[in-house]
């Protein structure tokens, strides 16, 4: 599996207790699998995003092959698939890999409803 510095690995195992129970920064998921060459082109890119939000987005993978349940439970069709979770529900969905700044301009409203939501707290 392509590692991506910075970027944790999830399973069908922890997922609630690592993606659904973070309640302090949205998660943005990335599904992935081996032998998705769209998914080694996003790997370096997750990394500089895992790196630019630290503290404010926290970025994790899931490998669609052996995680089953999850990949059923969201109805992932296509890989790369990106979900972003706040307080446990899934807020966004992007499909396809893409470039840094523009995965980080549609971020964008996330990071900034995280961001209001943790000022009025």
């Amino acid at each position: 599996m392509v590692h991506t510095a910075g970027v944790a690995e999830v399973t069908d195992a922890d997922f609630e207790a690592e993606v659904l129970a973070e309640r302090d920064l949205p998660v943005l998921v990335e599904f992935t699998a081996d032998w998705c060459g769209p998914c080694r082109q996003l790997a370096p890119v997750l990394s500089a995003v895992a790196a630019e939000t630290a503290g404010r987005l926290r970025t994790v993978w899931i490998d669609a092959d052996t995680n089953p349940a999850t990949v059923t439970r969201y109805g992932v069709l296509s890989l790369p698939t990106l979900l972003v979770f706040r307080a446990g529900e899934p807020v966004a969905q992007l499909v396809g890999a893409r470039p840094r700044r523009r995965l980080l301009q549609e971020l964008e409203g996330v990071l900034e409803r995280a961001a209001t939501a943790a000022a009025t707290a």
